[in-house]
Parts: structure tokens; C-alpha cells; sequence
């Protein structure tokens, strides 16, 4: 192999398809009405043929399932639910066999309150175990943290009647900070992440990790602890594990981000020694609100504050996941305005967020839907699908807390969605049945056969953005012009260039470019591959249509 291929097959992540899928959710192959690892295997050629390049799974371990698996009570097995170790191992197998890798999350900051480590903790206080956790004579320490989880939680600390002292938790009670001034933590953590590496699997989404340490004095946030640690963790990956990543979950503005990937922050030729790499969390929101609003500002004033990465490094960009869609990072007003315009039902909202999938988001506006995922694609960085979304499912609001978005997957419209044989009444929670987003409405069966559907256009969009790599390696430039609903920017790479246009309007738009923005030839749409015949300088863009123009 040589150098050149070498260097693509150890950044494979840069321009690689991620899919996030819940393994309870998934597809259940005993009929016991819970998705399991055998039944992610037998979907295995569904993804390949969607594009997939590397699977996410959800928390997969023996947990009480508080917090749905991310309350780990062992961190060496599988829930029972989902199978066994050796189901797991087949799995990583066989996605390596068709060419796809497989991360696993990995919940660093806390475990369950079932762990035995936190049941040892809390036995008396001279306990072997007790200093795995942080435990406080008051609860006045760490005033100025934040509490995450402000609907449910009052506080970051709670009383243990046990041994009279209380213990810190950043989310619920019943998930125990870990003490990571403990060397042995630190070291358990570690000899976690090598068994689960030992198995082939191709590195960790990393939960939670700017909360890993504490001081007084400070918000308990992105310390200078956390980021020597981390860094302890890649050398040992890269050291041991190559090929393998670390992506991380600090839901932060970016200039607070940019420390977790290592480096130089002013030479990004400079390899980054922290995260390979990190979800983008600010410019979600602000792709919803540019629908809305119809102006394209917030989007290109949140890429324009994003500093520069190593160049070993990538973002990963994403629409919806298995949280809510987060409202941390915007202003007060926006959070406001997001919550009024995208969540009129209080039932809607969850902590600083909103718990819908993207369709129902979008109003179930197919061309809506299909812009928004143009831009995914289109930004720099990875782009990550939530399993169901490629077809368009809907939630369930009177679900418990984030629930309503990790309903079963809906394969078929016969009884049970394809999902399980089991009596849908036993299902770990209800199939999506309403008139719109109904699992005899939307599944994956009836998609793949209709060649204009959703699935077939995000099958299509895949393919055309996995077939030009500047997609994932290129530079990001915005296109100055005179039409805030227009959202335009350039991708550029040695080898080429791609002029992306998307119309954030529900009526038609014109945008007017510089003669030297569309070169001399011809422009012609990548995703149709048909040419587009500019008006002199100007575009017309019908109501939420998207180009992907190659210029050069």
C-alpha cells in the first residue's frame, strides 16, 4: 500500500457516512419484542446499501436502563436484551466484512447507581470504593456548575442517607460521578476502553467528557484535567489501536471545542493529539432557525466563529439524534424563538431542548427534509444519520423524556413494522401508528420501491458526496451576495470546486453571483448531473430546492 493510501485509510473518518442506530430499536430477532445484536447483523446489507461506512451504537451494556443503557452497571458484558459477547464480536465482524466499521458508545463521566463500584462507594465511608466517586460533607461545593438537567434535577449533589454525605451527579441522581483524581479510575477507564479495542471495534463515542473532573472556583467544565487525561486516552489508542477514533460529546461553542482535538491552535498543520474527532452541536440549532427565519445569517456567522482543526481531525455534523435537539448553545431569544415556532406543545420540550425527529420538525415537508440534509452533506465535516430519519419517522411525544425519538425501526407496514414477531402490545415501546407518520405509511419496504422516495434521494445524496471528496476535505467559503434566503458557500479541494446553493424559502429565489464565481464553463448539478444554464450571473432556486454545482 502505498503512503498516500496508507494516510486515507487511517483518516478514513474525514469523509466517511456515520449511522446512528439504537440497538433496542433496531430489529428484534427472537420475538421478544426488544431489538438485538443478531438483528442489527441481519440489517447489515440494508446499510451497506444506504451508503453506511460506519455504524454508532448505542450504550449496549448490563444497565437498570434509568438513563436507556447510559446508567452502565458493567462496562465488561452486553445487556441481556441485546445478546452476548459473542454476538457483539460477530457483529464487528461482519460489518468488516462489508466494509463497514462499528463505534460503540462509551459513557466515561458516571456509571449507574447499580454499579457495584457505587454500591461498594456508598457502603460506609472508609470503603475501598468510596474515593471512585465524589462525595462532599455539603452540598455548597461547585456552586457555579451548571445543572444539566434542569426539569428533572434541582441539584448536582444528592443525599446519601447511608453515610450522611452527599454525591455528585452532572445529570441524574441515579448517575454517579466517577472521580477521575483517582488514579485507579483512571485507570479502570482505560483497561475499559482496551477490552472493547481488543474486540476490532473502531473507536468509542465518548459521553459527556467536559464534565470528567471538578475544582472549585470554576464551572466544572472543559478543565485542563479532563484535557490531559484524554490525551492520555489517544496516545494509548494510537499507540496500540491505529486506525481506531475517539469522538466526542461536549456539547460547547467552538471556541471551547477546539482544545479537545489537540494540536496547534494556530497551526493546524500541527497533528491534533486529543479527539480525532467532535460533533458540531452550534450549527444544528442554527440550521433550523435559518428555515424559519428564512435567512441564512446565523448559519454562516456560527461556521464563520468555528477556528480552524488539524488537518488529522473532522467534524461531525448532524440534524437529529438520540438526546433532544439541544438549545444549549443559542441565546436566550433564540431558545425562545425555537421553542415557539418548533415546539408550541409544551409536551414538546425537554431540558433546554426539543424532543422530535426531523420530519415532524420539518412539517413532513419532503423538499424541506431533503434541503436540510443538503446541507448536512454539504458542510465540513462527517456527516451522522439517526436511524429512521433516511425514511422520514416520526415520534411520539407522550413518551417518557427522550423515548418519543427512539421508537422501534419501521421495516414493512405488516403487523409488528418488520420490527419483531412479537405481539406489538409486548414491544419495549409503541410503533409510530398515526395517519402521517405511521409505520404502514413509512418503512423502509415500501421506500425502496418507489425510486422517488426519501430514501432513494438520501441513498442518491450519499453516493454523490462519498464520490467527491472535497465534501469532507475541503475548504468552506461563503459566497457573498444579496439574498439572505439563499444559503451559498463553496467547497474547494486541489481538485475541485462545488458551489452549493440551498434555498431556505418556501417561495422561489434568485440569487445574482460574480461572473468569476461560475467560471467559464458551464456549471453542472453533481447530484443530476444535468447542466445548469445561469441567467447571465443569476440563479432561480424554486421553494427549498438545492444545487450542488460543480464550477471548476
Amino acid at each position: 500500500m502505498t503512503s498516500d493510501k496508507q494516510q486515507m485509510t487511517k483518516l478514513w473518518y474525514k469523509n466517511a457516512i456515520f449511522y446512528e442506530l439504537h440497538i433496542r430499536a433496531f430489529c428484534d430477532s427472537n420475538g421478544d419484542g426488544k431489538g438485538d445484536l443478531p438483528g442489527v447483523v441481519s440489517k447489515l446489507d440494508y446499510l451497506q446499501s444506504l451508503g453506511v461506512d460506519c455504524l454508532w451504537l448505542l450504550p449496549m451494556f448490563p444497565s437498570p436502563l434509568k438513563d436507556d443503557g447510559y446508567d452502565v452497571a458493567d462496562y465488561f458484558h452486553i445487556h441481556p436484551d441485546y445478546g452476548t459477547v459473542d454476538d457483539f464480536r460477530r457483529l464487528v465482524a461482519e460489518a468488516h466484512a462489508r466494509g463497514m466499521r462499528v463505534i460503540t458508545d462509551l459513557v466515561l463521566n458516571h456509571t449507574s447507581d447499580q454499579h457495584p463500584w457505587f454500591i461498594e462507594s456508598r457502603k460506609s465511608k472508609d470503603n475501598p470504593y468510596r474515593d471512585y466517586y465524589v462525595w462532599s460533607e455539603t452540598d455548597q461545593k461547585y456552586t457555579d456548575a451548571r445543572v444539566i438537567f434542569v426539569d428533572t434535577e434541582p441539584s448536582n449533589w444528592t443525599f446519601d442517607p447511608q453515610t450522611g454525605e452527599y454525591y455528585w451527579h452532572r445529570f441524574y441522581a441515579s448517575q454517579p460521578d466517577l472521580n477521575y483524581d483517582n488514579p485507579e479510575v483512571a485507570q479502570k477507564m482505560m483497561d475499559v476502553l482496551r477490552f472493547w479495542l481488543d474486540m476490532g471495534i473502531d473507536g468509542f463515542r465518548a459521553d459527556a467528557v467536559p464534565y470528567l473532573f471538578e475544582r472549585e472556583g470554576t464551572n466544572c467544565e472543559n478543565l485542563p484535567e479532563t484535557h490531559v487525561y484524554l490525551k492520555k486516552v489517544r496516545a494509548m489508542m494510537d499507540a496500540e489501536y491505529p486506525g481506531t477514533i475517539l469522538l466526542g460529546e461536549a456539547n460547547q461553542w467552538p471556541h471551547d471545542l477546539r482544545p479537545y482535538f489537540g494540536g496547534d491552535e494556530n497551526d493546524p498543520t500541527v497533528p491534533g493529539d486529543e479527539f480525532h474527532m467532535a460533533f458540531h452541536f452550534p450549527v444544528m440549532p442554527r440550521i433550523f432557525k435559518a428555515f424559519k427565519t428564512e435567512n441564512s445569517a446565523d448559519v454562516i456567522q456560527i461556521m464563520r466563529d468555528t477556528p480552524s482543526i488539524p488537518e488529522n481531525a473532522q467534524w461531525c455534523v448532524f440534524l437529529r439524534n438520540h438526546d433532544e435537539l439541544t438549545l444549549e448553545m443559542v441565546t436566550e431569544e433564540d431558545r425562545q424563538f425555537m421553542w415557539r415556532e418548533y415546539a408550541p406543545d409544551p409536551k414538546m420540550r425537554l431540558n433546554l431542548g426539543i424532543r422530535r425527529r426531523l420530519a415532524p420538525l420539518l412539517d413532513n415537508n419532503r423538499r424541506k427534509i431533503e434541503a436540510a440534509n443538503a446541507i448536512l452533506f454539504s458542510l465540513p465535516g462527517a456527516p451522522i444519520i439517526y436511524y429512521g430519519d433516511e425514511i422520514g419517522m416520526g415520534d411520539n411525544i407522550d413518551l417518557f423524556d427522550r423515548n418519543g425519538v427512539r421508537t422501534p425501526m419501521q421495516w414493512t407496514g405488516e403487523k409488528g413494522a418488520g420490527f419483531s414477531t412479537a405481539d406489538p402490545a409486548t414491544f419495549y415501546a409503541p410503533l409510530i401508528d398515526d395517519d402521517t407518520f405511521g409505520y404502514r405509511r413509512v418503512n423502509v419496504a415500501a421506500q425502496k420501491t418507489d425510486l422517488d422516495s426519501l430514501w432513494h434521494t438520501m441513498r442518491k445524496m450519499i453516493a454523490v458526496r462519498k464520490a467527491h471528496p472535497v465534501f469532507g476535505n475541503g475548504d468552506l467559503e461563503f459566497v457573498p451576495h444579496d439574498n439572505p434566503a439563499v444559503l451559498a458557500y463553496f467547497r474547494r479541494d486541489a481538485r475541485e470546486t462545488i458551489l452549493v446553493l440551498v434555498n431556505l424559502s418556501a417561495t422561489a429565489q434568485k440569487i445574482t453571483l460574480t461572473a468569476g464565481d461560475l467560471m467559464k464553463a458551464p456549471p453542472y448539478d453533481i447530484v443530476t448531473g444535468e447542466p445548469v444554464a445561469p441567467d447571465g450571473t443569476s440563479l432561480w432556486l424554486q421553494p427549498y430546492q438545492y444545487r450542488w454545482l460543480h464550477i471548476g
